[in-house]
């Protein structure tokens, strides 16, 4: 009986894995915003429960996507088999099914006008613990033993009977300790997961490093231009792609004039190793701040920044500025370093964008500054933030929320007080 319980105890440790990497789930979708093609969009990839089979695809629409074809091509990296398809953007959207006929990484490409994503997944298939097979295992092996210990006492050989009585019960004992003790155990990786070496370096990775430009290099004011953001490894010098998805994007992307009066929070598009670009129009000349929201794999979240001009005349800009909201402040006066509750109405029926009802984004007059918080949950028809100003003085905000067919941006100001004392 003690042998039987120590080899349980052995064969649990063999086959639990370490745990794959926190963004690597069997059977959960993924979704990753894209600005495309003038719009906002969500991708969502269905997760698979079976290898081959179908992949489902589709692409959830927001700000100017109704109705937006998307065309499709996934391409497996390990056996190069590429299948087509097409997605239309909608607000409730039509899956594209596409075959895949392996697990593990996969390249998804997006076409939407002339502008082209590559996002990189995996395609992943849950294959079962190896609880499971001490479980069923010890509970078959236990009943041949059983049915052999009642037909070995039927001719009276009780020595044999009894052992092999006993080896049932042990099989039974190794099912029950299974049950007991592998909700403590990590899960082992499904199909398809990177290899832990790749997923869990030791120490973790560095933090990404950012070169930001745009092209043309000057752009005019109402004049299209890309603004790309070069990633690179901080201790290697190379591309950095390995970026995952958080709060529903690779990469957030907030762009504003050194005055505020110009606002845009976008999603850029992977289109090569370590290379991100987005599509943008800056209505007046002036200086522009840059700030891209990212988080690395085994790296944790990190915030970059950089800057960009607007050539042209200042004397000739537009000036006209969003209506600016008026928010409730509680309390009316926040102070620096204390939370302060931000409250104002949803214009118009809320929609989870970005895997929230709504966002808030603050920004130091200076620019110097910027943080990023979430709506608290309330009944839909209002947003409500939490937020502590770190330091006095002026700050620029922008509320965020998804309705029907559009982004709704809320900007306003909040002067912040020195704490008493």
């Amino acid at each position: 009986m003690i042998r039987a319980l120590l080899l349980a105890a052995v064969l649990v440790v063999m086959f639990a894995a370490p745990a794959a990497a926190h963004n690597v789930t069997a059977g959960a979708d993924l979704r990753i915003a894209q600005t495309i093609a003038g719009a906002e969009v969500t991708l969502v990839i269905k997760g698979t429960s079976r290898v081959p089979g179908p992949l489902r695809i589709g692409v959830v629409a927001f700000e100017r996507a109704a109705g937006l074809p998307v065309s499709l091509e996934v391409r497996s990296l390990t056996g190069g088999r590429t299948v087509k398809g097409v997605a239309r953007a909608a607000a409730d959207p039509e899956y594209a099914e596409l075959r895949v006929e392996e697990t593990g990484p996969h390249q998804l490409t997006l076409r939407a006008g002339d502008e082209v994503a590559v996002v990189p997944f995996r395609v992943l298939v849950d294959r079962g613990s190896a609880g499971d097979f001490l479980i069923y295992g010890g509970l078959f092996a236990a009943g041949l033993l059983l049915v052999g210990g009642l037909l070995t006492g039927a001719v009276s050989r009780r020595g044999p009977a009894m052992m092999l009585a006993a080896g049932a019960a042990a099989g039974v004992t190794v099912a029950a300790m299974v049950v007991v003790f592998e909700p403590m155990l990590p899960p082992g990786p499904p199909d398809g997961a990177a290899p832990t070496a790749q997923t869990q370096p030791a120490g973790g990775r560095p933090f990404a490093q950012a070169r930001m430009e745009t092209a043309p290099a000057g752009p005019a004011p109402g004049q299209e231009f890309t603004l790309r953001v070069d990633l690179t490894d901080g201790s290697t010098g190379r591309p950095v792609d390995d970026l995952v998805s958080h709060h529903e994007a690779l990469a957030h992307v907030v762009v504003t004039s050194e005055d505020g009066r110009y606002f845009r929070h976008v999603h850029p598009l992977r289109t090569a190793a370590g290379r991100l670009e987005v599509r943008l129009r800056a209505d007046r000349p002036g200086r522009y701040l840059v700030y891209a929201e990212l988080e690395r794999e085994d790296s944790g979240g990190q915030l970059l920044t950089g800057e960009f001009a607007v050539d042209g005349d200042p004397a000739g800009a537009a000036t006209a500025d969003l209506p600016a909201a008026v928010p409730e402040l509680r309390p009316a006066v926040p102070v620096a370093g204390r939370p302060a509750t931000i409250e104002l109405p949803a214009d118009g029926a809320v929609r989870p964008w970005l895997g929230m009802a709504g966002h808030l984004i603050v920004r130091s007059q200076d620019g110097s500054f910027l943080g990023h918080v979430h709506e608290m949950g309330t009944n839909g028809t209002r947003l409500r933030f939490t937020f502590s100003f770190p330091r006095p003085g002026r700050y620029l905000a922008w509320a965020q929320h998804a309705t029907d067919g559009r982004i709704v941006t809320m900007p306003f100001t909040v002067d912040v007080a020195e704490p008493a004392g």
